[in-house]
């Protein structure tokens, strides 16, 4: 009897949609420009429901960011290009630019590293996607303060 290899989940549509959009940009947009790391390619990255919407990170060949896009069924609202909206997460509260492409509509970016020349391998880039992700769904420790006034446990 052979063991059965189980099948990946299907991935959803938004991530999908959103790698096909920024593959796009890589070779139309970005092409020929000094800041890309050949190492790196465009994947989504652990995408979750977040309060109505996707939030994941993106990593491209000239950054990686964290990307909030629709959730199923319930688009973002419109913001325009370069404005700035505030998201709350567990670990505190992020500004996130506005952006919109015509095949995938609105969406939010904040950038943690662009550009994205550091990293040796694009498992490299996507193990930090990976970590920022985890830091941002985990609230901070507690601050202890002392009768004195004084932060413990730092």
């Amino acid at each position: 009897m052979s063991a059965v290899t189980p099948l990946s989940a299907p991935r959803p549509a938004e991530e999908l949609a959103l790698e096909r959009v920024f593959e796009e940009v890589r070779t139309t947009r970005m092409a020929g420009v000094s800041i890309l790391n050949e190492r790196l390619r465009v994947e989504a990255v652990g995408f979750r429901e977040w309060r109505g919407a996707r939030v994941g990170a993106l990593v491209t060949p000239w950054s990686v960011s964290l990307m909030i896009v629709a959730g199923p069924g319930r688009p973002l609202a419109a913001l325009r290009t370069g404005a700035t909206e505030c998201w709350s997460f567990p670990s505190g509260d992020y500004e996130f630019l506005g952006h919109a492409e015509p095949s995938i509509g609105d969406y939010r970016q904040c950038s943690l590293i662009s550009p994205a020349l550091e990293f040796a391998s694009h498992a490299d880039a996507v193990a930090a996607a990976r970590a920022a992700l985890d830091a941002l769904f985990t609230p901070p420790e507690p601050r202890r303060v002392s009768r004195r006034g004084l932060v413990l446990g730092v």
